[in-house]
């Protein structure tokens, strides 16, 4: 099935490291659109599995969503803490899907796609380790080589904080308020914990949680999560896509080299309700009960991104009431997910509807006023 790509959100900067606190700025809050961008494809990957199948790799899905949503509030502390605004409650900020991978000069397209191979394959593109390729300007990436992963992505940023602490001092760089900071008393979860980002030590303690529960630390398949927050060690989010993929667990001593050679993970590829990666509400009939909820997911969903905005720019505690928000979407997706596709012709060719996340400007307003209300 061929499929129309999206223009990117927000604006992809360039290929240098930041130059200033603006740069930084817009670098960062690029990173933040970037976490969010994976979200949907992985939540709609465990959403299209059966119920009670794939218990594994729902789970290994699942963790890795968590450990995303901790990524986007580092980011956005970290973007607090240099003067920044986070955005999150705009039409810019969510991508429409299928969309073009940012930061990656490989053609790599993320859509909406249910559990399977396919929707495997791009997520092992996305969590691409960063090791491949160094930041901009190092002697051996030429000008017009381009981004090459998300990794050196986040690298270019790591440089480019370290740069101008060097530049303009540190207490100068990182005078963000502080009362707009995340902490573990608000954002909790089994991926690690939130913390503030108020000096150049939690800025890289962000950005190497970040990266290393993405790619692995010091070149392994393991992140390091034992070492900072003192929780069980896991493969990083690339090696738990891949154990998926090859159905074979990491072993306590395997290496990326060497690929997996622990016991067996079981995956039935059949286990699925397929769907349309380019559906969109409008396929859905008026007045019935499928269009009915895949609206509703996408005005809960913008109601979600207006207390996650407003809990990133001065009101961290609005996090904790994120919760009952988050479940009503996970019975919302559930329900699609389960219902064959009201399209005959879609039906007969065995899809199921889905959530399709298109939120508008005007969903994100009628959302801001129940907040108001």
């Amino acid at each position: 099935m061929t499929v129309m790509l999206s223009p990117a959100v927000l604006p992809e900067p360039p290929f240098r490291v930041p130059r200033d606190r603006a740069d930084l700025q817009l670098f960062l809050q690029a990173a933040l659109t970037l976490e969010h961008l994976t979200i949907p494809p992985y939540l709609t990957a465990m959403h299209t599995m059966r119920a009670g199948t794939n218990r594994p790799a729902f789970f290994a899905i699942r963790s890795v969503v968590l450990e995303e949503m901790l990524h986007m509030t580092l980011v956005a502390n970290l973007l607090n803490a240099v003067g920044g605004r986070p955005l999150v409650a705009h039409s810019r900020f969510v991508s429409a899907y299928p969309a073009r991978l940012p930061f990656s000069r490989d053609d790599v397209t993320v859509a909406l796609r249910h559990f399977g191979v396919e929707a495997l394959e791009t997520f092992l593109a996305v969590e691409r380790p960063a090791y491949v390729a160094e930041p901009p300007g190092h002697p051996s990436v030429r000008e017009d080589d381009g981004w090459t992963s998300v990794g050196q992505f986040y690298r270019t940023i790591r440089e480019g904080v370290l740069r101008l602490t060097d530049e303009l001092g540190e207490r100068e760089l990182f005078r963000g308020d502080p009362a707009r900071q995340v902490g573990p008393r608000d954002f909790y979860n089994s991926g690690g914990e939130a913390f503030p980002v108020t000096d150049l030590a939690s800025a890289l303690t962000a950005l190497r949680v970040i990266t290393e529960q993405g790619e692995g630390a010091d070149r392994t398949v393991f992140d390091s999560d034992d070492r900072l927050f003192g929780e069980a060690r896991q493969p990083a989010h690339y090696f738990r896509f891949d154990e998926i993929l090859r159905q074979r667990s990491y072993g306590p001593h395997d290496t990326p080299a060497t690929g997996p050679t622990g016991p067996a993970l079981a995956v039935t590829w059949h286990d699925v309700q397929p769907i349309d990666p380019a559906a969109r509400v409008a396929d859905y009939p008026p007045g019935g009960e499928v269009r009915r909820a895949a609206d509703r997911f996408d005005d809960v969903y913008a109601l979600l991104l207006c207390v996650l905005e407003r809990a990133f720019t001065g009101d961290p505690g609005a996090l904790r009431r994120t919760v009952p928000t988050m479940l009503e979407l996970r019975d919302l997706a559930g329900w699609l997910c389960r219902n064959p596709h009201p399209d005959p012709e879609r039906r007969a060719r065995g899809l199921f509807a889905s959530p399709t996340y298109e939120i508008t400007n005007s969903r994100l307003a009628r959302a801001r006023s129940e907040l108001a209300g």
